[in-house]
């Protein structure tokens, strides 16, 4: 009886001691599946490599580039026709408006006339030079011979002296006449510079566009005296072009530069247009500290003068690794960023670049393909151990 019952504890014993290693290797593997899921699951997201861009984004008003204004050359006469209105497309050397011509040309009349009686009256006067030099040679042949005759005795010095006063007198009579002759053409140029004043206000009363361009503004008006220190008659839009004048911050101002592209925004989105930096003010406003910068655009058709508009400036385009804005975080004047490295967070300093929308440039510090926490306010610390999740992951969840 004692037997049977040692040989059956034996045998319970042996039983029990060959099962105890599969026990332990069954709790072991449970312990480790509670380890597993006691573990945070947080979502990373890896560095990935695309074109950055950095864009200044400004505001501001539509404007010609440059605006050319059309005044009469010619003072105090009516005008007699207009030949262009508001938003017309002209011609460099188009008919603008006419001016009232009669008093010029009645002026003309009176000074053709002048001429004409000056041009007689040096003709005239040049026959008496050539009178006066006949005259006047005879007289000199005469004071010659009686020279020779006083010499000889047989004439007296009365005689003489006449004869030599006749040569001076008729002497001067050709100098005087010369002098007559040069006041004479002296008239006649003075007659033509006058014609040709008038000629040049006739021609002048004929208003041309000066550049082509588009008419954006006319004040004049059939019968208004036209006046060259008023109101211009019309304005013109040289070339039709226009600009977008925008204010940017002073932080932004230094990335801007003539050529840079831009994509503007009529008010309203009626419309986006493209357009290019035509020159960046040298200067900032004293009280707003903006900037200015001028940017051309390229259909300016479509769009008028004196439109709001914003501006997306591309300062700069180039591929790079980037990162969510939401992965980086700052601290102690340190740009941060969690790796995760086979499950272990790592705080580690990156430099930064571009910032494009919601994602940011990694400059230095990682590498394509690195993963991260992504979102820098996860409650992890450097060497904490998480369960890391994708982003496919978590939506897929």
């Amino acid at each position: 009886m004692a037997s049977a019952y040692s040989k059956a504890l034996s045998v319970s014993l042996a039983m029990l001691l060959s099962l105890t290693p599969l026990a332990v290797r069954a709790a072991d593997t449970a312990a480790g599946e509670d380890t597993a899921e006691n573990l945070p699951a947080i979502v990373v997201a890896a560095a990935t490599t695309r074109t950055v861009v950095d864009r200044v984004i400004a505001t501001g008003t539509v404007e010609p580039v440059e605006e050319v204004s059309v005044a009469p050359l010619v003072e105090g006469l009516s005008i007699r026709t207009l030949e262009a209105d508001i938003g017309d497309s002209v011609e460099a050397g188009a008919t603008l408006a006419t001016l009232n011509d009669d008093a010029l040309l009645l002026q003309k009349s009176q000074l053709e006339a002048g001429l004409a009686k000056a041009q007689a009256g040096l003709a005239q006067t040049r026959a008496q030079l050539v009178e006066a030099q006949a005259t006047a040679r005879e007289a000199a042949s005469a004071r010659d011979r009686a020279r020779s005759l006083a010499k000889s005795g047989t004439q007296s010095q009365a005689a003489l002296d006449q004869a030599v006063a006749t040569a001076e007198a008729a002497l001067a009579r050709v100098d005087s006449t010369e002098q007559a002759i040069a006041v004479a053409e002296a008239d006649i140029r003075l007659a033509e510079a006058q014609i040709a004043d008038v000629d040049l206000r006739l021609a002048r009363t004929i208003v041309k566009s000066p550049v082509a361009g588009v008419v954006s503004t006319r004040s004049a008006r059939i019968g208004a005296i036209a006046s060259g220190a008023g109101t211009p008659l019309f304005t013109i839009i040289r070339d039709g072009a226009l600009e977008l004048e925008a204010d940017v911050a002073e932080d932004m101002i230094l990335k801007l530069a003539p050529g840079q592209k831009a994509k503007i925004t009529l008010a309203g989105g009626a419309a986006r247009l493209s357009g290019a930096i035509r020159l960046v003010a040298p200067t900032l406003d004293a009280q707003s500290r903006l900037g200015r910068v001028h940017i051309r655009l390229d259909e300016p058709a479509r769009a008028r003068a004196g439109m709001f508009a914003s501006a997306e400036i591309i300062a700069e385009e180039h591929e790079g690794v980037v990162l969510p804005l939401s992965a980086v975080t700052t601290a102690r004047g340190e740009t941060l960023v969690r790796q995760v490295v086979d499950g272990v967070v790592r705080l580690i300093p990156v430099e930064t670049g571009i910032q494009d929308g919601q994602v940011i440039e990694i400059v230095s510090g990682l590498a394509a393909g690195d993963e991260v926490v992504a979102k820098a306010g996860a409650y992890v610390r450097d060497g904490d151990r998480i369960n890391p999740v994708r982003p496919e992951q978590a939506a897929a969840n």
